[in-house]
């Protein structure tokens, strides 16, 4: 079920976004639940203190001595506009809080507020000694004057936190003294219901959930436009790599954009093209091989079985022996370089790195191919920045790249066409990290601009037709390519189709031999 990416990006970014509101709500939560019950605390303060302030006042300009009998003068009848009409107000903005007024012991005397209908009845004890030994002032503190007991560090009123009032919907109780000059002779408490605070995070709770299904939604299209982009390509990169696995080269996907997605399907045509290229030349370079085993065995097999059988007459056996002699040797190139490719290929091939006249090798490269320069009538410049130009390398190695090459420019050479070797020094900061430049120009044929990124690879071969190049089997340049590699250097070719062609390798300077007498009189210790 979780198996395709876009599944496993929906529930990997739903885990995250759901873990993410979840922390941010418990974080928005009690930030909001603080902040509620601070204001709520702050609220009940402001409205006790008011009502106490309130009372104290009215119950002094009253002048009466009883406290309790003042409150049920003032709460009786007609008479609740005095008392009750003042703490209403108090309460107008605050529909959930109820005040209720006690004398000196914690009697209950009179309600105004939200639960006043639930006020137990008159005379009740409503707080008790327990509950008034809390207070900070007066009964903690007998015989403290009101102006001594304002420095205490208690405020002149506290919250309860268990008592009979705080009922399921009551969340908060206070209790703030009346004062009457130095004596307290009666209490109010003020009850708030957390219907405040509940509907706040109700509120919050819906914006926040409202906020997260949105996000989620978006995020969800978002992450189904994003998967489909990435998946898209992927999707047909996966049914091109299945066609590819039952042969089929041939197959591209399509390319969007310049993104990494757009640079994969880039790479995965390349992949593709040169596949396919490969696959060509190894069917090429199948056809070839088995032409070229199978011309000389046959010619092999027929002059033996002819000498043998007593066909051919025994004064031609020579003439014959010396062909069937060109053919073996033939088949013996063609074993050879195949062996050569599968010992680079598989690192057993050891070079033998030391000094060599890379000139000399040069001349004595065209000397080889005298014959053939002249059966062409080519016209040959041969130069050399000095006369002998001394490199660090494998020298049959570098032998056998110098032969190939040459081999091809005679080759494909036109009749007449120039053939020119140039031997040169790199530019660079010193002798040391100065590089011998060995060139191979020749006019003829060249390389079509489409094959040149192919040249170097495996079974190449320039001449399809195989009206120049009846031996070859397409190994010779990809095994000169390895062989520079693995000395650390580099080869490439550049060619004006039609009219020329030029091969271009580098090898490492080093300093000529030491001669070696020389060298046998200093290992004998005398100067």
């Amino acid at each position: 079920m979780f198996k395709s990416v876009f599944a496993k990006y929906v529930i990997t970014f739903a885990a995250l976004l759901l873990v993410s509101f979840l922390l941010l709500l418990f974080l928005v939560n009690s930030v909001v639940n603080n902040h509620t019950i601070r204001n709520e605390q702050k609220n009940i303060r402001g409205v006790a203190a008011s009502c106490a302030t309130n009372l104290a006042e009215m119950y002094a300009e009253s002048g009466q001595a009883d406290f309790g009998d003042f409150i049920r003068e003032q709460t009786n009848g007609s008479a609740t506009m005095g008392t009750a009409r003042v703490l209403d107000a108090i309460l107008t903005n605050f529909e959930d809080m109820t005040v209720y007024v006690t004398d000196d012991g914690g009697g209950f005397l009179f309600s105004t507020g939200k639960f006043s209908h639930t006020a137990p009845p008159i005379g009740s004890q409503i707080l008790t000694q327990e509950d008034l030994s809390r207070l900070p002032f007066p009964s903690t503190h007998p015989g403290v004057s009101r102006s001594e007991e304002e420095t205490l560090p208690d405020s002149p009123g506290t919250f309860l936190t268990e008592h009979a009032l705080l009922g399921s919907e009551q969340s908060f109780l206070f209790v703030h003294p009346v004062f009457n000059g130095e004596h307290c002779p009666g209490y109010v408490v003020v009850t708030s219901t957390a219907e405040t605070q509940g509907n706040m995070m109700n509120a919050t709770l819906r914006s926040m959930v409202v906020a997260a299904l949105w996000i989620m939604l978006a995020a969800l299209i978002a992450i189904y436009f994003i998967t489909e982009r990435v998946i898209g390509p992927l999707r047909e990169m996966s049914k091109a790599a299945k066609r590819m696995a039952v042969g089929r080269f041939d197959v591209r996907v399509p390319v969007h954009g310049k993104d990494e997605v757009a640079e994969l399907a880039i790479a995965f045509n390349q992949m593709s093209q040169a596949l396919d290229n490969l696959e060509r030349m190894r069917n090429s370079f199948v056809a070839n091989v088995s032409h070229d085993l199978r011309t000389p065995m046959t010619t092999i097999s027929g002059f033996i079985d002819g000498i043998l059988d007593g066909v051919i007459p025994p004064d031609q056996h020579s003439h014959y022996l010396r062909v069937v002699s060109t053919e073996v040797r033939r088949l013996s190139r063609l074993v050879t370089a195949l062996l050569d490719v599968s010992r680079l290929q598989a690192g057993d091939r050891k070079f033998d790195m030391k000094p060599f006249d890379v000139c000399e090798m040069g001349r004595q490269i065209l000397i080889s191919f005298e014959q053939r320069i002249e059966g062409k009538g080519l016209d040959v410049e041969f130069s050399c920045t000095e006369d002998r130009m001394f490199v660090l390398a494998d020298k049959d190695a570098i032998y056998q790249i110098l032969y190939n090459i040459c081999d091809n420019a005679i080759k494909f050479s036109y009749e007449g066409g120039k053939l020119r070797m140039d031997f040169t020094w790199s530019s660079g900061e010193s002798s040391r990290h100065r590089k011998a430049v060995i060139k191979v120009y020749n006019e003829g044929q060249g390389i079509p601009p489409e094959d040149i990124p192919f040249v170097f690879e495996r079974f190449y071969k320039s001449d399809k037709s195989r009206g120049l190049d009846k031996s070859g089997v397409g190994l010779g340049m990809f095994i000169s390519k390895t062989i520079i590699e693995a000395h650390g250097e580099t080869i490439s070719v550049s060619s004006d189709y039609g009219h020329n062609c030029e091969f271009t390798f580098t090898l490492a300077r080093t300093e000529p031999p030491a001669p070696k007498g020389r060298l046998g009189h200093t290992q004998g210790g005398n100067p």
